[in-house]
């Protein structure tokens, strides 16, 4: 990587100190982390904060090279942990003019992965091919506040490529930048230029540096910080990453202590060397020579090995060879299971990608959900047998896990409570609710099996009210509750006190209603036998005659229904028709994480900006825009058997019945 540090006019500011940190790993150790940049601003600053900005630095850098076994992004969190901790100490000393003084940078960057995260004014800007990125939109910062202190906080992960250009500033030198323009005359410069010789395309070192030289009158007025990176290939790593130590299997070394035992040994007789006799030669007598025979050498007969001892031998022999074939078998499925969880960390790389430019580019932020989707769906088969993997894999896929996770509760807007507040809870002597309907800022319940209805105040006060009716749906009105009773009468509920029965017209023979909604006093009822809207029209004070309003459509697939000017319908394939006049306007696919199984309810009304899905097998209430967009999801382990649920007036209160108990939610 290429790095340009420029510091513009330091000493123009006298209450102010910037500096920029750049780390490049230097042991073999240090490479598997990557580079670390950091830059810091502190205004206002006391004597004893000269060292500040440099003190701050050191405690990331040497938290973050410590321990080379984790993923850079992991180090980077526990070295952000550490940096709040050596803060707050400061803090707890009593120097806290430091507070809503202090900007500081931090970026990780490893084979083109980006961690970063930022407190206080610095922006960072990405350059890609002649395009200006401002990546860090998805960071909420706020002021910090007082003891206890967390400083730092979430951290931004994106895939780069090589020749992207990332460019950290301080918030005046940002703006005097873009003012002058001279950030888009930057992006062009940066635009990688072919090499005839490589056939490759790269970046001009030397532009970079004539562009700031050229201009150098111009940034004279301002006073601050700028960080260029260019990003590059990166040296490789003699160091490779090993799956499982490789094995050489050796049949003579692996049998050869079984075989001791059955060794036939070889046995030699000693013997003493002969000396030859001296022989005195006396003249005319000759004396004949001597042959001396050698003693041979003699080795004992090999024993009769033992049948058992054999077979023993070959069961072992057998056991041992299919020993070695399963456990080379079983390394090989690792292997594989490493290639397919690579394939998941690029998929989850190239959604981070998307993230980074989101807010430039409305489409990406679907696309980056889509493919963490999809990524978790890949990797849970992994997840399911992680406990039989050696631990450094299951520990990365689990990893892997926790950061598609965090990504989309983000992106889906998902909150867990954990603790949702108990509003009310009834006792099964007085009272068994099934529906629920909000009305004059009262909540009404009901049951197709009580002849009577439960009322329930704001305040928690609650009342029986007694009719010899059961009701099977229910439709709030402007001055009263309209409740309806199989088949075709309604009896409306004002100022506590039930009014005589309206009996329907028929819209036809053989009719069954099983859904009710209402918009300016208009019924609307889904008549499932036919696959029919039928709207009873408010006309002098009553409902007049019915008509069929959906013409000629069937709509067998309808679930649920909510009127608030536009028609919307519920399908049984989770989708989410609307209807405006009769006519189909468009469809709404829900691409929501956690995947939606069977939504049972939809719900809004004129004034409310949402529409609201009940789910009770996934233990959750869904909110989206009219638009289709999701704007709040709250799932809870206490929502584990979901009836109905109702909406205050303001739309700022959601009620849910679960069971015997009634949870509030506050939006």
């Amino acid at each position: 990587m290429q790095i340009f540090e420029f510091h513009f006019n330091p000493k123009e500011k006298k209450d102010t100190i910037f500096d920029s940190f750049c780390f490049e790993p230097a042991t073999n150790f240090e490479r598997r982390m990557g580079s670390l940049y950091m830059a810091g601003l502190l205004k206002n600053i006391l004597p004893q904060h000269r060292h500040f900005l440099d003190n701050l630095a050191q405690t990331i850098k040497d938290k973050y090279y410590k321990t080379t076994l984790n993923k850079p992004s992991q180090s980077l969190r526990e070295s952000l942990k550490r940096a709040n901790e050596y803060l707050e100490g400061i803090a707890k000393r009593g120097d806290v003019s430091w507070l809503g003084n202090l900007g500081f940078s931090v970026l990780s960057i490893k084979n083109f992965e980006l961690n970063f995260t930022k407190v206080g004014n610095f922006k960072i800007i990405l350059l890609r091919k002649g395009q200006v990125i401002d990546i860090d939109q998805r960071l909420r910062f706020q002021e910090i506040e007082p003891y206890p202190l967390k400083v730092f906080g979430n951290i931004i992960s994106g895939k780069l490529t090589e020749n992207d250009i990332l460019l950290v500033l301080t918030k005046e030198l940002f703006d005097f930048i873009q003012a002058q323009k001279l950030l888009q005359e930057l992006a062009q410069v940066s635009i990688p230029q072919p090499l005839a010789q490589t056939e490759r395309e790269t970046i001009d070192q030397k532009r970079i540096k004539d562009f700031f030289n050229e201009r150098k009158e111009k940034l004279l007025p301002v006073s601050g910080l700028y960080l260029l990176i260019v990003l590059s290939k990166e040296a490789p790593s003699k160091e490779k990453a090993i799956l499982s130590q490789n094995r050489i299997f050796s049949l003579k070394k692996a049998f050869q202590p079984l075989l001791r035992p059955f060794k036939v040994p070889e046995v030699a007789l000693p013997f003493k060397k002969l000396k030859r006799p001296k022989l005195t030669i006396r003249p005319q007598i000759k004396l004949p020579s001597l042959r001396i025979k050698k003693p041979k050498k003699l080795l004992l007969p090999a024993p009769a090995l033992d049948k058992r001892a054999v077979l023993i031998l070959s069961f072992i022999i057998f056991l041992t060879i299919g020993f070695f074939i399963f456990e080379k078998r079983e390394e090989l499925k690792l292997q594989e299971y490493a290639a397919q969880l690579e394939q998941i960390e690029e998929k989850v790389e190239e959604a981070q990608t998307y993230l980074m430019v989101a807010e430039s580019k409305p489409q990406a932020k679907e696309q980056a959900n889509l493919l963490f989707q999809e990524s978790l769906e890949d990797l849970t088969p992994l997840i399911n047998i992680a406990s039989n993997f050696p631990s450094s894999l299951a520990n990365q896929i689990f990893d892997l896990k926790e950061t598609i996770s965090n990504n989309l509760y983000q992106l889906n807007s998902l909150l867990i409570v954990a603790e949702p507040e108990l509003f009310f809870e009834f006792k099964p002597r007085e009272f068994v609710p099934q529906k629920m309907v909000y009305s004059q800022e009262k909540i009404i319940f009901f049951s197709p099996y009580a002849n009577n209805v439960f009322q329930l105040s704001q305040e928690g006060e609650s009342e029986l009210l007694s009719i010899e009716k059961n009701f099977d749906l229910a439709v709030s009105l402007s001055d009263s509750l309209l409740l309806f009773s199989q088949p075709d009468q309604i009896v409306k509920l004002q100022d506590n006190l039930f009014q005589e029965p309206i009996t329907l017209s028929p819209p036809y023979s053989d009719f069954d209603f099983s859904d009710l909604a209402s918009y300016q006093s208009n019924l609307y009822f889904f008549e499932k036998k036919a696959g029919q809207i039928i709207k009873y029209p408010y006309l002098d004070n009553n409902w007049g005659n019915p008509q069929s309003w959906l013409g000629t459509k069937k709509a067998f697939d309808f679930k649920s229904m909510a009127v608030d000017g536009s028609v919307w319908i519920l399908t049984k394939d989770n989708s989410i028709e609307k209807y405006y006049g009769g006519y189909l306007q468009k469809t709404l696919s829900l691409e929501i994480f956690p995947e939606i199984k069977s939504l049972s309810k939809i719900f809004t009304f004129l004034d409310l900006p949402y529409l609201y899905l009940l789910e009770p097998s996934q233990k959750r209430i869904v909110l989206l825009k009219k638009t289709g967009e999701v704007f709040k999801q709250y799932q809870s382990e206490e929502f584990d058997n979901l009836l109905d649920f109702t909406v205050s007036s303001d739309g700022k209160t959601i009620y849910l019945l679960n069971g015997m108990k009634v949870y509030k939610i506050k939006l």
